[in-house]
């Protein structure tokens, strides 16, 4: 006999159990009234929302009647609503217990089917991501095989990063502009892999955290998964409203925020130097910890790259700082290279938190990050000049072949975000995938769902050959027609 689903083990295990919102559940689901019938409608929406993250698992989903009055629906559709998605694995139930959201036998996450890339011959912009030159990384190798030797004699654990490592990295940001020891570095398994462990030491569950809307969707997720109550404040194609911004670290006095302000994912903004010094002040003031992510900085493509946000001295402000960086957009996300800086005691206790589940990163790994840090004069010029030459050719395919559609042409970064003029990203995102083209819609950046689904965030991280194609491919599958309600969204993920 299989055992028992953990969450059906008993009124201890019960007791864990998250429970869902039915005002919160209907407003990340369509109008039951779009399609029909409309029990199904509903339940691939949750399906698609279980799939790609936005809906955690283990969730006990709201009672049937609280739920068909906030959709406006009749009781009946949802019953058939939870029936179906019990079928389907996506929920079970216990009588007298509720039911719980669920991952079907033999499904995976979309987070993981994504990141493992296109299974065939489709043109891959869902991951705004560049490979390394082989050639690069063959001559990495047959450069750090003989130091590798040399720690083979060793126990190989770093919980805080190999020394020289952290001190190349400490010595990376003095020679930007911001003093640095190598007691303030903390390397980890990519910049992700830093924001994980800030949010599991600083945040408690139900603790608000200031983030931009839009913003990087795997950040989004790491809060909706710790738990956090994000406050939004928006970015346009302008820039950041730093007014809001201020209100909100006075108003509403968040435990944490998280900016990307240089070159800004997805929408490219490049925040000016004296919006960074009020951020600073305001967060001083409201006692906020900034955790700011320059995984972008170095991709500075019309302007010099911009110091370290942190490097700005504002009484009360800058010791709040905490900066994550990584490898992943500069060299390759293989490496899984990141890093954190903050104060040398902050990093003693994140350090600490970070042996719970990992006693320290691959030793090969951060020797390649040595050499490739110790090159990059040499390495990161090119990188920047085949990025100019690509963002150029989607820019000239996109006038040539989609002129109706608008876009602001970043300074720097990996993508452009783009304004459809109307709400069928998410429609296109599906057709595109019959058309042979990976993209992500707008709404997977934003804080709360439905928002952004007139835009796409188009990297351009391949060939300019493949680019031209894959706005070719895009225009026909738009000139198919389309309509925001003609389709299903199919789960995926972004990088």
């Amino acid at each position: 006999m299989a055992d028992a689903h953990p969450f059906q083990q008993g009124e201890r295990a019960e007791r864990t159990v998250r429970t869902l919102g039915s005002r919160q559940l209907a407003a990340m689901l369509p109008d039951p009234a779009q399609a029909r019938p409309a029990y199904r409608h509903l339940a691939r929406a949750i399906s698609a929302l279980i799939l790609d993250g936005r809906l955690a698992l283990h969730v006990r989903l709201p009672a049937e009647r609280e739920l068909a009055t906030a959709l406006n629906t009749s009781r009946a559709t949802v019953t058939a609503m939870y029936d179906l998605l019990r079928e389907s694995g996506f929920a079970h139930s216990r009588q007298g217990s509720g039911t719980w959201t669920a991952l079907p036998e033999g499904r995976a996450p979309s987070g993981i089917t994504r990141l493992l890339g296109p299974q065939d011959t489709a043109i891959d912009l869902a991951r705004a991501a560049p490979g390394l030159p082989e050639q690069t990384l063959l001559d990495a190798l047959a450069q750090v095989t003989p130091r590798l030797a040399e720690h083979a004699h060793t126990p190989g654990y770093h919980p805080y990063g190999l020394p020289e490592l952290r001190a190349v990295i400490a010595e990376r940001f003095t020679r930007r502009g911001l003093a640095t020891v190598p007691e303030q570095i903390l390397v980890t398994a990519g910049a992700q892999h830093a924001l994980t462990l800030v949010l599991g030491l600083l945040c408690r569950p139900g603790d608000r955290v200031m983030v931009e809307n839009p913003s990087y969707p795997n950040a989004l997720d790491a809060m909706r998964r710790a738990r956090l109550r994000t406050l939004p404040v928006p970015v346009t194609d302008t820039g950041w409203d730093i007014g809001i911004i201020e209100s909100t670290f006075r108003q509403a006095a968040p435990r944490l925020a998280y900016l990307i302000p240089d070159f800004h994912n997805p929408t490219g903004c490049l925040m000016p130097e004296q919006e960074r010094v009020r951020i600073l002040r305001a967060a001083g003031r409201s006692g906020a910890w900034l955790v700011v992510d320059e995984t972008l900085s170095d991709l500075a493509l019309d302007t010099p790259a911009p110091p370290p946000f942190a490097s700005r001295t504002t009484p009360g402000g800058a010791g709040q700082v905490i900066t994550i960086g990584s490898m992943s957009k500069t060299h390759w996300g293989g490496l899984r290279m990141g890093w954190l800086r903050a104060p040398a005691r902050l990093v003693t206790e994140l350090a600490g938190q970070r042996v719970a589940t990992d006693m320290g990163g691959s030793v090969l790994d951060q020797l390649l990050a040595l050499f490739l840090l110790a090159r990059a004069g040499e390495l990161l010029p090119t990188r920047l000049e085949h990025l100019r030459r690509q963002r150029e050719a989607l820019a000239a395919a996109l006038a040539e072949h989609l002129p109706q559609w608008t876009w602001q042409l970043p300074p720097g970064g990996l993508s452009l975000w783009v304004d459809l003029g109307a709400p069928v990203a998410s429609a296109l995102a599906d057709r595109a995938l019959d058309h042979g083209v990976r993209i992500e819609g707008g709404t997977h950046f934003a804080t709360d769902p439905g928002l952004f689904e007139q835009r796409l965030r188009i990297p351009y991280t391949v060939p300019p050959d493949t680019l031209r194609e894959a706005v070719q491919r895009l225009a026909a599958a738009l000139a198919e027609g389309l309509s925001p309600a003609s389709t299903t969204r199919r789960a995926h993920w972004v990088v």
